[in-house]
């Protein structure tokens, strides 16, 4: 693998894993509590703020060096604001339950922190190709941490995962999953599971590097 794969690759996995915005820097946090009682509001949250995060991205490299500094914030929110709204009528021409199970957390998606944070910080000051790779791992790690959410949340709060049945009629789901209580609960055991998990890694590196 040549050192230009690699350093592609690095950008891609910075925000899939290494600085995910829900697990490590806990940004976003509204929409990843809110939508998330479901898998499939999840993944449809997580692909539209992908969506929105990798094109806006993509403009603000292309044209970094022709936005004044005094009107670059909000340059970037208007550039943001209008794939949000490609976005919001993509959604209605697809499914009406789908945007009304989303709600207004669609339109929000113009003050998600992660999306105006990575075009100010990274797509400012790179090229287009990295700019869109760095925004690609963000928007794969944002849209990770909300289907983990929602997936625990619908097996446990329905006994279901995308609407189909795992556990039978039988089955007594837990109300509270699907409740603002349970997302709160399931995001802080993933939180607490990914903690645990990066100490260990970080320890296992400490003893190979010793």
């Amino acid at each position: 693998m040549t050192a230009t794969r690699t350093d592609r690759w690095d950008e891609f996995m910075e925000g899939l894993w290494r600085q995910n915005p829900i697990f490590v820097m806990t940004l976003g946090l509204c929409p990843a509590l809110a939508v998330t009682v479901s898998a499939v509001n999840a993944l449809s949250m997580g692909l539209a703020t992908t969506f929105v995060l990798t094109a806006s991205c993509f403009l603000v490299s292309l044209l970094r060096k022709r936005i004044p500094k005094e009107v670059r914030i909000a340059t970037y929110i208007v550039i943001i604001a209008t794939f949000v709204t490609v976005v919001d009528y993509l959604i209605q021409a697809v499914s009406l339950a789908l945007y009304d199970a989303l709600g207004a957390f669609i339109q929000l998606i113009v003050v998600n922190c992660v999306i105006l944070g990575r075009a100010e910080a990274h797509a400012s000051k790179h090229p287009p190709l990295p700019a869109v790779l760095s925004a690609l791992g963000m928007g794969a790690g944002f849209t990770l941490g909300l289907f983990a959410l929602g997936a625990v949340r619908e097996i446990l709060g329905a006994g279901k995962l995308f609407g189909i049945s795992l556990f039978g009629e039988h089955f007594q789901p837990w109300v509270v999953m699907v409740l603002p209580p349970g997302g709160f609960f399931v995001l802080g055991l993933w939180l607490l599971l990914f903690s645990a998990w990066t100490r260990r890694q970080r320890r296992k590196e400490a003893i190979q590097h010793a």
